[in-house]
């Protein structure tokens, strides 16, 4: 466990549980410091719940199910139209307080928000999204039809890169559909899935029905376990991943787990060169490199090698600095340990003999010295073998692999283990429908760095870096926040003549 002993009168704010439709102070004695990592400021104190807080927060939303789950479907989508409008009421507030706990810049933490909202406004649609079906007459008489119905409690455990976007992948569909929630967010940056939690309720969510609690691995084993916990929604890193799905499936859980990644890019010699290289650079160093879709392998084929140097060139022309100053393209990363494992990662590079062609350690950033600051990074020369190549890094550094052809793009994209995102760049359809369908990877980007979908679409991540059949949002996730009931169903007058007795299994 990473919390500390903190006394509970310190004189920073403490970050409170909501607990069956209040906000409430943990009894705990375990705390965490909440930090800016632009300046090491205390912003508050997170709480890890006691085991009695889980329990009320679950068996709290336990028994908001049995009367929500009957709430009428236009209620329900009521509650999501007030809230898109409250979000997009405070939208400057949650992004202020977003880029003070997580260090992304200010337009890119409206940018957090804003996919965020895109999914609570998708769940105002909710009553086409759950429509069942029917099909008459599959036998003399006899009608089959299948109905959504929500499952009952439902679990989300989110990760400190972005606060408000994956909560809300969560929790307004799960809700939407007739369910009850208990949040977990990360500890790092609790502060602004408060603030959701704050305009949910002022939105209408009944008591019970969001419900938000603190906490590590203690925390989230409980929510895995939990007899009536139905489901558990995840996104993280690959060994926590493994470890929740491993766990909700042993309790007989649903579980949806978004994990690690090493997105590759491949860039063709006849693309648009000054839309890829704009592409490739903010796609890799935008909000430090701290995205599961970030582009942290860039493949440039054949002539395209030639480009390195104006790539180098474009990534020297980003601002790093504080997130909440003007102009800044890339603030800090999350921790001082994070800033020490990634500093780690690029001299493990050198050291193995990557050819380092901007090294972004130790920036001088006036005013934040203290800061978790590391520049545009980029390496050329890399091979599979390498360390930087083989591992998420999740920070801002790049590195190059050279290839002759798209087929040797294909072919090394293949065999990495993740399979998140990748794209090319190219102005060739047929070159762009090739990698398309040979490509295993879940989501594809054809001129589009970042191909994360619209809420209309779900999230589709595949192979190391997802587990379970159904991705968050979209379709998919009505799918797995409801279950399907098929009924068959005749109905006799009162003068029909009976058949007699059926021992077969023949409908007749």
């Amino acid at each position: 466990m990473s919390a500390v002993l903190k006394p509970q009168s310190a004189p920073v704010p403490t970050v409170k549980l909501l607990i069956n439709g209040k906000f409430v102070e943990s009894q705990t004695k375990v705390w965490k410091d909440v930090v800016n990592p632009a300046t090491q400021e205390v912003l508050a104190r997170v709480p890890f719940a006691t085991a009695e807080e889980l329990e009320a927060a679950i068996s709290g939303a336990a028994e908001a199910f049995k009367t929500w789950k009957h709430t009428p479907i236009g209620a329900r989508s009521r509650v999501m139209l007030k809230l898109q409008e409250l979000i997009r009421r405070d939208m400057k507030k949650l992004a202020a307080c977003l880029t003070a706990e997580q260090g992304k810049t200010l337009p890119d933490a409206e940018g957090d928000v804003f996919r965020g909202l895109e999914v609570v406004e998708h769940a105002c649609s909710i009553g086409t999204l759950s429509l069942g079906e029917i099909a008459e007459n599959v036998a003399g008489g006899i009608d089959t039809y299948f109905i959504r119905q929500p499952i009952g409690v439902c679990a989300g455990i989110t990760p400190f890169n972005f606060p408000a976007m994956i909560p809300l992948w969560m929790f307004p569909m799960a809700i939407a559909c007739g369910n009850t929630f208990v949040l977990k967010p990360s500890e790092q940056d609790p502060m602004t899935p408060m603030l959701l939690a704050e305009l949910a309720m002022e939105a209408g969510v009944p008591p019970g029905v969001l419900n938000i609690v603190h906490g590590g691995k203690e925390a989230v084993d409980a929510l895995c376990s939990h007899a009536e916990v139905k489901a558990v929604s995840f996104v993280g890193s690959c060994h926590v991943g493994e470890h929740v799905y491993k766990l909700s499936s042993h309790h007989g859980k649903r579980a949806q787990c978004m994990m690690g990644a090493k997105n590759h890019a491949i860039v063709m010699p006849d693309a648009n060169k000054e839309q890829a290289l704009n592409a490739l650079v903010g796609a890799t160093f935008g909000a430090a490199g701290q995205r599961c879709m970030a582009t942290s392998v860039a493949v440039l084929v054949g002539d395209a090698n030639k480009w390195i140097p104006d790539i180098v060139a474009k990534a020297k022309t980003l601002k790093v600095n504080a997130g909440i100053e003007p102009g800044t393209d890339v603030g800090p990363v999350i921790s001082t340990q994070a800033k020490q494992r990634i500093e780690s990662h690029i001299a493990k590079g050198v050291e193995e003999g990557a050819k380092l062609e901007l090294d972004g350690r130790n920036p001088a950033i006036p005013g934040y010295e203290k800061g978790n600051f590391i520049a545009p990074t980029i390496f050329s020369g890399v091979q599979p073998h390498h360390h930087i190549y083989q591992t998420e890094i999740f920070g801002p550094v790049m590195v190059i692999v050279a290839v002759n052809t798209l087929d040797e793009a294909i072919a090394l994209t293949n065999a990495n283990p993740y399979g998140n995102g990748t794209g090319i760049f190219t102005q060739s359809g047929a070159a762009a429908r090739k990698f398309q369908n040979e490509i295993d990877v879940g989501q594809v980007g054809i001129n589009v760095p970042v191909p994360v979908p619209v809420p209309y679409f779900s999230f589709t991540g595949s192979r190391g870096s997802k587990l379970g059949d159904l991705g968050p949002y979209g379709k998919q996730v009505v799918q797995f926040y409801t279950q399907v009931k098929t009924v068959t169903a005749r109905w006799f007058d009162d003068d029909a003549v009976s058949t007699g007795v059926n021992t077969t299994i023949s409908l007749k």
